[in-house]
């Protein structure tokens, strides 16, 4: 049989499909209405008292929930981004959803990947070899970019990733690398939430858009860029 029978281009298309899946699935379950601030601050004790109780099997639920969140594109990532700190502290808050975040884009990367690569080949053929080699020239550093400074939606990031061929291994480093100083800045901010809870006020998440904040994760984007302005200008 052809390799590219039917079944099998079909086939390519199911991960996808089950990530989409999940994401209605989110929506038409109402689940929206649980994943919020005000369930956290209602349900803190208890939340709290559970995981001192099952540190181990808190962070590893943590962690795996984080990822399905971010590989289904649900938008709660923020949330639970301000949870770990909560739940967490800093550190381990920080290092539970940049692995968390990694996990969940490397399946959506991947299921774009196998789904959506070869059908814009085949749709715009060497136009898209050549969108894909120049991309792919300095994916490690356009990708550092796009995660250190939110430019486009993190989920829109990982589908066209995914449709351009990058690398698996430059896809997971760039983004675990990239998503550390935003991730720790949200991660700090969710760990004051006790704070916050109590004095009735709402935790303000534009705070990673502040100068003393914003400049520094500019500044390491545009490093990130000197390679590329590098060989461009020896070529």
């Amino acid at each position: 049989m052809n390799a590219a029978s039917p079944p099998s281009r079909l086939g390519r298309f199911i991960p996808l499909l089950i990530l989409l899946a999940g994401l209605a699935a989110f929506f038409a379950l109402g689940l929206e209405h649980q994943l919020t601030l005000e369930a956290l601050k209602t349900h803190r004790d208890t939340i709290e008292a559970w995981v001192s109780a099952h540190p181990v099997l808190a962070a590893a639920g943590f962690a795996g929930f984080y990822a399905l969140i971010v590989a289904c594109s649900i938008p709660a990532a923020s949330l639970l981004t301000l949870a770990g700190g909560f739940l967490f502290g800093v550190w381990e808050g920080t290092a539970l959803v940049v692995i968390g975040a990694t996990l969940g884009a490397t399946v959506i990367f991947l299921a774009a990947k196998t789904a959506l690569h070869d059908l814009l080949r085949e749709r715009f053929g060497e136009t898209a070899k050549k969108m894909e080699a120049g991309f792919r020239a300095n994916a490690f550093n356009y990708l550092l970019v796009l995660r250190l400074v939110p430019l486009f939606p993190f989920f829109l990031v990982n589908l066209a990733a995914g449709l351009l061929g990058v690398k698996l291994s430059t896809y997971v480093l760039a983004t675990f690398l990239g998503i550390i100083p935003g991730t720790f800045v949200y991660v700090g901010l969710g760990n004051g939430l006790g704070t916050i809870f109590e004095s009735g006020a709402a935790p303000d998440l534009s705070l990673i858009f502040k100068p003393e904040i914003l400049l520094p994760i500019l500044g390491l984007a545009v490093l990130s860029l000197v390679p590329v302005f590098f060989r461009k200008a020896k070529a």
